[in-house]
């Protein structure tokens, strides 16, 4: 079978060719959703039928059929190697961290993309102009190779018109369908689905999901199929409205979203129940839109009682919809007001019933307060954001001085679940953290929001209070 070759051009190429793609349809929209990505030598992949039986057709029109399909790897030669060569921005702790560093290369009129080859990172043609960097962004790196052959995929199996097994060699994208449902990784999923390759040439298991149907499977995950009712009904609108928003995430991989903690959760859509199910239904094809557009629609388990900026999560311009406030009621946002000045943060981060911060919304979440023990010789706070967030950490250590922004302070202290916290000396090299929340605590906090729908509260006033002057519209009409 004659084999997938990449088209020759001068020069080296930034990465393995990849057709992006299509963007999704105003009319039954269908994300391409990664369920496993980076697929590689040496382990074989395994496709099972829930029920019935597995068709696979290739690029060239071959079929096979089986209820069990095994994938295993060969090693097949280019007719021509192909070199591979970038200037590599990374690792960032984000693709939000990414998209604005990108931003910032891109106004020196360089051309870029965005990769999640292991991390996030920004890549350029060689021989361009570098970006200006400043004290805590990760490094800029050459990165060349020069690929001879490529891993294609091997699969044998009963096919229409044959009395044996025929052997198909997969070097070009593939098509599957599983009428009764594809079993992957303890879930079912409905398809269709392709097997394709990446920008690292590796491969990848996509479904082909409707965007209502990619719903079922990511609220129940998100917020939890118990959640209010209003809070059901919010989750689905944001995570609607961030796949909308975020389907070039994966574009340069040749998909528009992955199914783990770097997009949104998605498992198997029957963790579904009924009050999930109505709430998707009530709230059918309807998005959060500022001028026109999707909202960056974010969210997260908790902000410890205030909420952030976006620009205190991840860098960039501040957005009118995504602004610090006090996750509490008006009586409470006079006492406390932003931007949290030292003692006043302190006073709101105290740990117990008694507290201030114990009255705001969502306050009984496990990680609404939280201690962390960090061992350093030297840890100073240089720089907060209005909702106390910390945006600039200052680390000595056995290493040397390092100094950490934004959501890059989590990627390196693992432990933290924010930060939003203060520090106090615990003795010689070690230090004491207290601080509350769990995530970057822009946009919704699901905590807040199960509180507020309980409350009483409705979707609409639930959208208002975490996305002011945000619109809830028609996806078909942006």
């Amino acid at each position: 079978m004659q084999g997938f070759q990449p088209p020759q051009q001068p020069g080296a190429a930034l990465h393995w060719p990849v057709a992006a793609p299509q963007p999704l349809a105003k009319r039954d929209p269908r994300l391409w959703l990664a369920l496993a990505a980076h697929l590689h030598p040496p382990e074989p992949l395994v496709l099972r039928s829930a029920k019935g039986s597995i068709s696979l057709i290739s690029v060239s029109g071959q079929r096979l059929i089986a209820p069990e399909l095994v994938f295993r790897w060969q090693q097949q030669p280019l007719r021509q190697p192909l070199e591979l060569r970038r200037q590599v921005w990374g690792p960032f702790a984000s693709y939000e961290s990414a998209q604005a560093a990108s931003e910032r290369w891109q106004r020196l009129g360089v051309s870029t993309k965005i990769a999640h080859p292991a991390d996030w990172e920004v890549w350029a043609q060689a021989n361009g102009p570098l970006p200006d960097t400043r004290p805590g962004d990760p490094p800029l790196r050459l990165w060349q190779q020069k690929l001879g052959q490529r891993s294609v995929l091997v699969v044998r199996g009963p096919a229409p018109g044959f009395s044996t097994p025929q052997t198909l060699v997969l070097d070009a994208p593939a098509r599957i369908e599983a009428p009764g449902g594809l079993r992957w990784q303890g879930g079912v999923y409905a398809g269709p689905f392709r097997l394709q390759s990446d920008a690292t040439d590796r491969w990848t298991l996509v479904e082909q999901v409707p965007l209502e149907r990619y719903l079922h499977g990511v609220v129940p995950f998100e917020i939890g199929a118990g959640a209010p009712v209003a809070a059901l009904q919010a989750q689905a609108v944001l995570a609607r409205t961030w796949a909308v928003r975020n389907q070039q995430r994966f574009e340069v991989d040749g998909y528009h979203l992955c199914a783990d903690t770097q997009c949104q959760v998605y498992g198997d859509p029957r963790a579904a129940n009924a009050s999930v199910a109505k709430a998707i239904a009530a709230t059918a094809g309807q998005v959060l839109s500022w001028q026109g557009k999707p909202i960056h629609a974010v969210y997260h388990a908790t902000n410890g009682g205030v909420a952030a900026a976006f620009e205190e999560g991840w860098g960039g311009g501040p957005l009118p919809y995504l602004k610090p406030a006090l996750d509490a009621s008006l009586g409470l946002q006079k006492q406390f007001p932003l931007p949290l000045q030292s003692g006043a943060l302190e006073r709101w981060l105290a740990p117990g019933s008694s507290s201030p911060g114990a009255q705001a919304y969502g306050a009984d979440h496990p990680r609404y307060r939280w201690s962390r023990l960090i061992e350093a010789k030297h840890l100073e706070v240089l720089e907060r954001g209005p909702s106390g967030r910390v945006l600039v950490l200052r680390i000595e250590g056995p290493k040397g001085v390092e100094l950490l922004r934004l959501d890059a302070i989590r990627r390196r202290l693992k432990t933290l679940p924010s930060t939003l916290f203060v520090v106090q000396p615990a003795g010689p090299g070690r230090w004491q953290l207290e601080g509350g929340g769990f995530g970057h605590g822009a946009g919704l906090s699901q905590a807040g929001a199960i509180d507020l729908a309980a409350r009483g509260w409705s979707l609409q006033r639930i959208l208002e209070h975490y996305f002011p002057g945000a619109s809830l519209r028609p996806l078909g009409s942006l």
